[in-house]
């Protein structure tokens, strides 16, 4: 396996792995899959502070984990919103470990001071994850999504940097 920054090449392989989680799980809340140009607008929106970093196997891009700054209103610079997607025929090999630890050590480096994280109720997998980083639970939003028929809770989850 092999984690590397995002390049703009990657844009169809994010986008098919994101459009899968938007088509089959409550992962992400989008709806409408995304286009090749959109994700390759998506990256252009981020940076050294906000990185996006992909995992390859055999130079296939199986996963992505991603930096978003989380507000364009200026007190939020150094806060960003984590997200980590991997394709399921690769769940459960460590890949997402190693995505997370590279993005949040990325991060810190780009000067980022809070990382926030949005997890769909039922994903506890996630959450375990987080917690393994040192996020903690910081709160609950009920019944703020709605996918497939279902409404859902969110869990909000939070890393602050050592100063």
């Amino acid at each position: 396996m092999n984690i590397r920054k995002a390049i703009p090449s990657d844009a169809q392989a994010i986008a098919n792995i994101y459009n899968e989680a938007i088509e089959n799980t409550t992962a992400t809340f989008d709806t409408e899959p995304k286009s090749v140009s959109n994700r390759e607008e998506w990256l252009k929106q981020h940076s050294e502070k906000y990185p996006v970093v992909v995992s390859e196997i055999n130079g296939v891009v199986v996963g992505f984990a991603s930096m978003t700054q989380w507000s364009d209103r200026a007190a939020y610079d150094d806060t960003a919103e984590i997200s980590i997607y991997i394709l399921p025929a690769y769940h459960n090999q460590g890949i997402g470990k190693h995505l997370m630890q590279t993005v949040i050590e990325a991060g810190l480096r780009g000067g980022l001071h809070c990382v926030l994280s949005r997890i769909t109720q039922g994903n506890e997998k996630s959450i375990y994850l987080h917690q393994q980083f040192g996020f903690r639970t910081v709160g609950i939003m009920q019944e703020v999504g709605k996918k497939f028929g279902k409404t859902l809770d969110v869990t909000m989850m939070q890393l602050i940097y050592p100063s």
